[in-house]
């Protein structure tokens, strides 16, 4: 196995791990009180997205299809997603976010930006920024062309 590999293997998910909680508990905004983790990280899926299948939606976040209901129909009720159907499948139902659900993740995208940006222009040079997204946009092409190969 190659050490370094591992390596950064290791500090990705600490960095998954630790940073995530460290960003959700230190929020004092009412998005945080009005919607859990799981379904904020649910409508930001679907918004990448535009419109994903439950059983997709379950496969990225690691859960079963259950789960996916439940958020669903909480996320339902509220206004935030809707179902569309397939043009390929006309029976094959589709999660998308409507107008407010697209409101409320831009909104999360922006108290996520401000406090990652507090914590990060302190410590980062503008180099190790570029040298970051260089790493992380291949490791996300890779990544997905993984997934689309599945």
């Amino acid at each position: 196995m190659n050490k370094k590999l591992s390596e950064a293997v290791a500090l990705f998910e600490e960095v998954i791990m630790y940073g995530t909680e460290r960003i959700i508990r230190s929020f004092e905004h009412q998005i945080f009180e009005e919607y859990s983790s799981e379904q904020l990280q649910m409508l930001q899926i679907i918004s990448k997205s535009e419109h994903i299948s439950p059983g997709k939606l379950a496969s990225l976040q690691g859960v079963h299809k259950s789960a996916i209901s439940n958020r669903y129909k909480k996320l339902e009720t509220k206004g935030l997603v809707t179902t569309v159907y397939s043009d390929e499948d006309l029976r094959g139902k589709l999660i998308a976010l409507t107008d407010k659900g697209h409101d409320v993740v831009s909104m999360f995208n922006e108290v996520i930006y401000e406090h990652v940006e507090k914590i990060v222009l302190d410590d980062f040079q503008e180099a190790e920024i570029d040298e970051f997204l260089r790493i992380f946009r291949k490791l996300s092409t890779i990544l997905k062309t993984e997934g689309d190969r599945k």
